[in-house]
C-alpha cells in the first residue's frame, strides 16, 4: 500500500522538477518575449484556479476520486502532447491550459485520497509524500544534465516518459469504496470561508504566491544572466528542495515550540530576505545557496501549517473543497497574478526588479498575517495532537 500511493506522488512531482526550473528557458529559447513567457507559465498556475474546485467537488459528490485522479492523467498527457506541432503563442496558450486543467486536477484529489486510505496511520503520511520530493529532485537532476548535451528544444521530449509514469502509477492507485458526501454536513462552505482567521489565512497564502511568481517564472533565466548552466540552476531547485525535506522532518519540534501565527511570520520574514538576496547576491555562489536552503520557510514551514489549517477549519465534509480553495485562491490567483507582475517587471526593468517585487508583498503578508491569523479549531482544543501532525503535512 506504501508503494501504491509513493508512486504517483513521485511521478506527479517529477513533472514538476522537468517543468518549473527548464519550462521558462525553453520558452525563451523559443523566441517569447519576457511577457509571452509570463503569461505561458501563469496558466501553470491560472488553471488551479478552476480546475481544483470544480475536480474537487466532483470528487466529494460521487466518491470516486481514483476514476477522476485516472481521467486526469490520460486526458492531461494527451493534450500535453500538443506541444510538438509547434502552435506559436496563442496555441501554445491553449494547449498549456487544457493541459493543465486536467493535471491540476490530480494532486488535491489525490490528497484526499491518500488520508483516507492511510486512515489512522496518518503519521505516514510525511514518508509517503516524502516521495514527491526525491521525484523532483531526481527530475531536475537528470533533466538538468541532459540539457547540458543536448539542445533546450527537446525538453519536451525529455518530459514523454513521466508523463508515461503518472499515467501507469495512476492506474496502481487503490481503489476508493466510493463513498458519498452526506446530505447534510455541519457547517456551511460560506460560514467557513467568510470566518476572519480563515480570510487571513487565504490572503497571507495569496501574497505568499504572488511573492513566488518571480521564482517560479524567471528565477532559471536570472540564473542563466548571471552566467549560471543548466546543471547548475538544476542542483540549485534541488537545493531548495531538499531544505524542505529537512524541514518536514523537524517541523513536529517547531511545532511544540511556537505557535501557527509564530512559525508563519517567522516563515515570511525568511522568504522577504531570501527574495532581496536572489535579488541582489546572485553572484556570490555561498549566499545564493543560503537563500536557497530558506525555501524550507517560504514553502516548507508554510505548507506544512497549511494543510493542518484546512483540516482544522473545513473538516472531513468539506475537506474536498477546502484543499481546492487553497490550491486555486493561492497557488492558481496568487501564482498567476505574481508571474504575470513579474513579467511586467522583468520586461520594463531587470529579473532583479521582479524578485523585489516579491519582497514588498512579502510585507503586506506579514501585516495581514500579525493582525489576523488565528489557530485552526484543532489547535485551540489540542496543541498537541497538531504538534504530532504537523511534520507530515507535505512536501515541494
Amino acid at each position: 500500500m506504501y508503494w501504491r500511493l509513493s508512486n504517483l506522488y513521485f511521478w506527479f512531482f517529477a513533472l514538476l522538477g522537468g517543468l518549473l526550473p527548464y519550462w521558462s528557458l525553453y520558452l525563451d529559447g523559443q523566441g517569447f518575449s519576457y511577457l509571452q513567457i509570463a503569461t505561458l507559465m501563469a496558466t501553470i498556475q491560472l488553471t488551479k484556479i478552476v480546475a481544483p474546485s470544480v475536480w474537487g467537488w466532483l470528487g466529494d459528490r460521487t466518491g470516486q476520486r481514483v476514476r477522476l485522479v485516472r481521467f486526469g492523467a490520460i486526458v492531461g498527457s494527451l493534450f500535453f502532447t500538443g506541444v510538438f506541432l509547434e502552435p506559436g503563442f496563442y496555441g501554445l496558450l491553449l494547449v498549456m491550459l487544457a493541459f493543465t486543467f486536467f493535471w491540476n486536477a490530480i494532486l488535491p484529489l489525490y490528497e484526499v485520497i491518500t488520508l483516507r486510505t492511510l486512515g489512522t496511520q496518518k503519521d505516514k503520511y510525511g514518508r509517503v509524500r516524502l516521495w514527491g520530493s526525491v521525484g523532483f529532485i531526481v527530475a531536475v537532476g537528470l533533466v538538468g544534465g541532459v540539457l547540458e548535451l543536448v539542445p533546450i528544444q527537446l525538453l519536451p521530449w525529455l518530459l514523454l516518459p513521466v508523463f508515461a509514469g503518472i499515467a501507469v502509477s495512476a492506474f496502481l492507485v487503490p481503489a476508493e469504496r466510493g463513498e458519498r458526501k452526506p446530505a447534510a454536513p455541519k457547517g456551511s462552505l460560506k460560514e467557513i470561508v467568510t470566518h476572519p482567521a480563515v480570510v487571513a489565512f487565504f490572503l497571507m497564502n495569496f501574497l505568499l504566491q504572488v511573492s513566488h511568481g518571480a521564482y517560479y517564472t524567471f528565477f532559471s533565466i536570472h540564473l542563466e544572466q548571471h552566467g549560471y548552466g543548466k546543471l547548475s540552476i538544476g542542483l540549485l531547485w534541488s537545493l531548495g528542495v531538499i531544505a524542505e525535506i529537512a524541514l518536514f522532518l523537524a517541523m513536529h519540534r517547531l511545532s511544540r515550540r511556537f505557535s501557527v501565527r509564530q512559525i508563519a511570520i517567522g516563515a515570511l520574514t525568511l522568504t522577504m530576505i531570501r527574495w532581496v538576496l536572489i535579488a541582489e547576491v546572485t553572484d556570490v555562489v555561498a549566499v545564493l545557496i543560503f537563500a536557497q536552503c530558506l525555501h524550507a520557510a517560504s514553502y516548507g514551514a508554510l505548507h506544512a501549517i497549511s494543510v493542518q489549517y484546512i483540516q482544522g477549519f473545513f473538516g472531513k465534509h468539506h475537506h474536498g473543497q477546502g484543499q481546492a480553495l487553497y490550491s486555486g485562491l493561492t497557488f492558481g490567483a496568487g501564482g498567476a497574478l505574481g508571474a504575470w507582475i513579474s513579467g511586467f517587471l522583468v520586461d520594463g526593468f531587470s529579473t532583479s526588479a521582479a524578485f523585489w517585487g516579491g519582497a514588498v508583498a512579502m510585507l503586506f503578508a506579514i501585516g495581514i498575517t500579525w493582525r489576523g491569523l488565528r489557530p485552526p479549531p484543532s489547535e485551540e482544543k489540542n496543541q498537541s495532537s497538531y504538534s504530532g501532525e504537523s511534520s507530515s503535512s507535505s512536501s515541494i
